[in-house]
């Protein structure tokens, strides 16, 4: 299922949309200067891909913390907390798949990459069966990947160059999609700019920043004067995600609003100048006598312990009605026609298993569960099963097939199960090719060595009679597949 986000309009009018799908494989980048609209076009993304895929927010002026009251998003007020402990709160919202905005307003420039670092380590050294799709926006990027020490620890300055490159270099395999926005590309780091294939870039003005901008677009230095004459909120786009070739895209409204806005043009007091001298220099009041405050001077800290139980339990979405609760058998039989509309859909076929997690968490919102009813490992295996045609999974006739598959690594686990059907109901051994589409491989040497691999483990007895057909015995079971060509 491709998911499209809106991000505003071109030139003509059409609608400019990015793939959600593509650009958690292929990262984004956005440029521009100081009031060029960039904070503004990471809330658009995030608003409209809310409630699609996990969001995981860097945010060093805590403009984005108003997420949390339209979306849900946790709030972690970065200040409040110590290094060991915003890492336990890293890997538990790697865990629970809540979104966060992680506030750094408050921290100077050293304890804000300090924490950052923190944050991004322990969400790219999460364990394996964590590794969900997430869009990770890092607002300000330059300060988190600078290329000079500046003022800083040399300690530190690492430490965060090190966390963003391994969420732009490495992430991806991990489902992390860096969305990184900068004022200027020349301050950000080459290895971590590099990484990204999709470019939103806004109006700068510096000679050295438009040079980059425009390489990075694969324009012409003279064409770079265009980059100049951009208006806010446009930007030129390029990128597998969202456009081929470069195109001028205004980004459209937005529902929520940052805590500080541009400064605004008020009118002047029209008070004589009199007057206004004698307020100036008026004395002092008396002091009033000092009231109890029945009210806090900023938000109460929240304990880590209770934080972490947020993620755990997070708060549903307002203006949503609870989804009504559903009986074992109703969420199986939702389980298995989703798992079916996945298998069906010709692109399946070629993504990975996270990748079609999330899928399968929307369909199965919109089928009415509030949560999937599998963990990440569990709907691995039950994919593998569905590829191989086996939706019901607690059939009594499929028990013992799903015990062996139990003892295989996830991904012999289709192969397995297609030879497993077509050998209890008599049908022809799969051939090679077939085989290598459960696999995810387009090498036949992978197929034949997968089979010799699950010989050596005594679960199949491959014979080749004298006319070159194939057929495999599961000895464990008394199945035998029906003759048939290997290729």
């Amino acid at each position: 299922m491709t998911v499209s986000v809106d991000m505003g309009a071109d030139e003509r009018g059409s609608p400019v949309t990015m793939d959600l799908e593509e650009l958690l494989a292929t990262r984004l980048l956005v440029q521009g200067n100081s009031g060029s609209g960039k904070s503004h076009l990471l809330r658009r993304l995030l608003e409209r891909s809310a409630g699609q895929v996990q969001q995981v927010v860097i945010d060093p002026e805590g403009d984005f913390v108003t997420l949390s009251q339209a979306y849900g998003h946790v709030v972690v007020e970065a200040s409040d907390y110590s290094v060991p402990e915003i890492g336990r709160i890293a890997a538990r919202l790697r865990e629970h798949r809540a979104s966060v905005v992680l506030s750094l307003e408050g921290l100077e420039a050293e304890g804000q990459m300090r924490c950052a670092a923190a944050f991004l380590s322990a969400l790219f050294d999460a364990p394996r069966e964590h590794w969900y799709p997430a869009l990770v926006v890092v607002d300000e990027a330059q300060l988190f990947a600078p290329t000079t020490g500046g003022e800083v620890a040399e300690e530190v300055r690492r430490a965060s160059l090190s966390a963003m490159t391994n969420l732009m270099c490495r992430g991806r395999k991990r489902g992390l999609a860096g969305v990184i926005a900068t004022q200027r590309l020349a301050k950000l780091a080459k290895n971590v700019a590099a990484e990204a294939s999709n470019f939103l870039m806004g109006r700068t003005f510096l000679d050295i920043d438009m040079a980059r901008a425009a390489d990075l677009l694969g324009m012409e230095r003279r064409q770079a004067e265009a980059i100049r004459d951009l208006a806010r909120g446009t930007f030129l786009a390029l990128g597998p995600a969202v456009s081929r070739r470069p195109l001028t895209v205004r980004i459209g409204a937005v529902e929520t609003s940052a805590r500080s806005g541009s400064p605004k043009l008020t009118p002047l007091p029209t008070a004589p100048a009199e007057n206004l001298a004698e307020l100036i220099f008026a004395p002092p009041p008396e002091e009033a006598p000092t009231l109890p405050m029945n009210f806090e001077s900023r938000p109460r800290r929240v304990p880590a312990d209770e934080l972490l139980g947020t993620i755990e339990r997070p708060a549903p979405q307002p203006g949503l009605a609870p989804l009504p609760d559903k009986s074992d058998d109703e969420v199986e039989a939702i389980t298995a026609e989703v798992l079916r509309a996945i298998v069906a859909d010709a692109d399946a076929a070629s993504r990975p298993a996270s990748v079609l997690f999330q899928d399968f968490g929307v369909r199965c919102r919109m089928a009415g569960l509030a949560r999937p009813p599998l963990d990440l490992p569990a709907f691995t295996r039950r994919l593998s099963a569905a590829r191989a045609g086996i939706f019901d999974v607690a059939a009594p006739e499929w028990a013992e097939a799903m015990a062996l598959a139990d003892t295989l690594p996830d991904d012999m686990i289709g192969a397995f199960l297609l030879v497993a059907r077509a050998a209890r109901e008599g049908e022809p051994c799969p051939s090679d090719a077939q085989l290598a589409e459960t696999y995810g491989t387009s090498s036949l040497g992978r197929v034949r060595r997968l089979i010799a691999n699950i010989e050596n483990r005594e679960l199949f007895v491959t014979r080749i009679d004298l006319s070159g057909k194939r057929s495999i015995t599961i000895p464990r079971l008394g199945w035998t597949t029906a003759a048939s060509e290997a290729g």
